[in-house]
Parts: structure tokens; C-alpha cells; sequence
């Protein structure tokens, strides 16, 4: 069974920046399908501040095709040994919308959902540069709805320059990140996501763009002094 992973740590800049030049691969890490290596950025913060630009702050979204394949990673690579020492969730495929093409054979639904359960959402935009400015107007509300959610346990943003940009939120249960997608939400300024993607219709952003929903499978190590993010596992 594939295993998607997302992971944080605190990684020297000079090794930050060697693995946004070059990435782990299929080719270079056995068992790895594909991996998205950017670093993390604080949703809703301005956007020229330190929150937009923290190269010490590794973010990493990969598919592999086993945990063996994870643990050798964690265990017997440089890069691997560092997310090992900060905060990684494992997660099983349960649907996707929209198209990247790296993720593009995954269905589009499994046809598992369980409303009530905890889920994890993983976001991956290829940015059209001169649209950059009208993403940043929509995007950023959104940004703050989701960062500011009372039913989000973890939720920021990841960018890897100049196309790339990433989200990646766990949610309490499915049900309350589809009720924000569709601006149900019990809370302040409820559309902002809609109203973003009504805009995003009528003039798309990205040039690819797709959201991957997962089921949390397990939990490893902590964040910024914290861990739990996912309730119950």
C-alpha cells in the first residue's frame, strides 16, 4: 500500500537550500515515489516578513511505496535523519481534486470517508508568476480562516520558489474541513474560501493545482514543542 508522509524540521540553511536544488528522488532514495521539498512559511503573515521566509524551517510531502522504504530514509540518509529529529505524520490516500502532474494516476475519490473522522489536507499549486499578485489578495483570507479555524490542530503554508506553493492542514473530522470548503463554518467571514475559488474560476491562479485528502495512519515526534495533532491516533 502507498504511504504519503509530511514533515517538519529544523534543518541548517546550507541543507535547506541543497535539498530545494536538489531533491531526494525515485532514482536516488529506494522506495521513494516522489517528493516535494519547500520550506515553511506561517499562514496569514505578511508577506514580506520572517513568517514568509524561514529557510531553517524544512517542510517535505513525499509518496512512497512502503513504511520500509520511509524507515531507510529516516534512518540511513543526512536529510532523512534530520526530519527524524523534528515531526512527521504518515497518511493513506483517500481523495483528490484537481490535477498536478506528479500526482495525477492517484483517484480521484476511494470511496472511504468517514465524515466524523480526523483527516489531513495536503494543497500543491504550480503558480502562473504574473498572477501572483491577485493570489496573494484571495489567498491570504483563506489563509487566516484556515490558520484561525477552531477545528484545525496544525495548518501552515510551504513554498519552494518561484512556482511552487503548498498548504497542508489536519482537521479535527472531515466534516469540518468541508463545511469551510463550502463556507458552512461557524465562524467569522465563513466565504472567503468560496469567494476565492469563485475567483480563481473566473481567472485561474496556478497553472496546476490539485488538494489531496488523507487519513492520518500515525504520528511521530513533535513541532515546535508540540505533538497530538491528530486526535486519537
Amino acid at each position: 500500500m502507498k504511504i504519503f508522509t509530511f514533515g517538519l524540521a529544523k534543518v541548517p540553511v546550507s541543507k535547506t537550500i541543497r535539498a530545494l536544488i536538489d531533491p531526494p528522488t525515485s532514482a536516488s532514495v529506494p522506495g521513494l515515489i516522489h517528493a516535494e521539498c519547500m520550506t515553511a512559511m506561517k499562514l496569514g503573515s505578511p508577506i514580506l516578513s520572517l513568517g514568509r521566509m524561514q529557510l531553517g524551517q524544512f517542510a517535505m510531502f513525499a509518496e512512497w511505496d512502503s513504511e520500509e522504504a520511509i524507515e531507510d530514509f529516516l534512518m540511513k540518509t543526512s536529510l532523512g535523519q534530520q526530519l527524524n529529529a523534528g515531526w512527521h505524520l504518515r497518511m493513506s490516500f483517500l481523495r483528490r481534486w484537481g490535477s498536478v502532474r506528479e500526482f495525477a494516476d492517484l483517484p480521484e475519490d476511494t470511496g472511504l470517508c468517514d465524515p466524523k473522522a480526523p483527516v489531513a489536507a495536503y494543497t500543491l499549486a504550480r503558480m502562473r508568476i504574473p498572477e501572483v499578485p491577485r493570489f496573494i489578495k484571495w489567498g491570504k483570507p483563506v489563509e487566516e480562516l484556515v490558520r484561525d479555524h477552531p477545528e484545525t490542530t496544525l495548518a501552515l503554508a510551504a513554498i519552494r520558489y518561484p512556482r511552487s506553493v503548498a498548504t497542508f492542514s489536519v482537521w479535527n473530522s472531515q466534516k469540518a474541513m468541508t463545511d469551510m470548503v463550502q463556507g458552512h463554518s461557524q465562524v467569522d467571514e465563513p466565504a472567503r474560501h468560496v469567494n476565492a475559488m469563485v475567483e480563481r474560476d473566473r481567472r485561474n491562479f496556478h497553472r496546476e493545482f490539485t488538494t489531496l485528502r488523507f487519513k492520518p495512519l500515525s504520528e511521530h515526534g513533535s513541532w515546535e514543542g508540540r505533538s497530538g495533532f491528530v486526535p486519537g491516533i
